[in-house]
């Protein structure tokens, strides 16, 4: 059975009254009207972490961080390496999402070695991928996609590759005023899986979750869960509502 996830992603937003408030209300709304076996996970700005944690008490409920870095530790001023993470209790990591890949130049190759902290300290990554406008619209975005897949995750065993989470996030839906349709988010779904089949067997395939993470909402998030191979969400923007972040998790259930 593949893993059902609701990710919200806060990015580098709400300040600590603002985001307390938040996370108590999404706790207790999930607590009292999820009856599934979907898990949200909470993915807070980093600094919020350890004061968060308490609030997330049942097995509904998961702590995620933003990101880690690669090495272990050293003189690497601001970062966050992933056993520091793991020690305040955080369970879940995003890498490789596309804002890290554009304004941090983040490559395929740092990634790989990110998903090995992640890994070596007991963390699931919620491994990031997806194409730009241009590219979808001229050029091979389902070989790009599957490229981002080689390069970042296929050096691991398949023991390891069971506690990866992929997310695919089509860049050209999110912001832009396009949108994907539930049809096309199934389409690259179905794409990934078949990819990870090539390389892991179908057995792996079929028990990885994919997340789709593209301007998924409260409006959208019934039918795009729909699909086959939609096992959940990566959500931003309406992660920062309570009520519209719980419509989604409700929607997976």
């Amino acid at each position: 059975m593949r893993k059902k996830i609701v990710a919200g992603n806060w990015k580098m937003n709400k300040t600590a009254d603002e985001g307390l408030a938040l996370v108590s209300e999404v706790t207790n709304m999930i607590n009292a009207e999820v009856t599934g076996d979907v898990i949200a996970v909470l993915c807070p700005p980093a600094l919020y972490l350890t004061t968060y944690k308490s609030y997330l008490t049942s097995n509904k409920l998961a702590l995620g961080a933003q990101n880690c870095h690669e090495k272990a530790a050293g003189a690497y001023t601001g970062e966050i390496s992933a056993a520091m993470l793991k020690s305040v209790g955080v369970q879940y990591v995003i890498l490789g999402h596309s804002e890290r890949r554009q304004y941090f130049e983040e490559s395929n190759a740092q990634l790989a070695e990110k998903v090995n902290s992640a890994l070596e300290n007991g963390l699931t990554p919620i491994f990031c991928c997806g194409e730009s406008q241009d590219l979808r619209e001229n050029g091979d975005y389902v070989g790009f996609v599957k490229d981002q897949l080689t390069d970042s995750l296929f050096h691991l065993s398949a023991e390891q590759m069971a506690n990866i989470v992929i997310a695919y996030e089509p860049i050209w839906a999110i912001g832009t005023g396009l949108t994907a349709s539930a049809g096309q988010a199934q389409d690259m779904h179905y794409e990934l899986r078949q990819h990870l089949a090539s390389q892991y067997g179908d057995e792996v395939a079929q028990e990885t979750s994919i997340l789709y993470g593209g301007s998924c909402n409260a409006q959208n998030a019934e039918e795009i869960f729909a699909q086959s191979d939609v096992d959940g969400g990566l959500i931003g923007g309406a992660s920062l509502k309570s009520r519209d972040f719980v419509t989604i998790v409700k929607a997976r259930q």
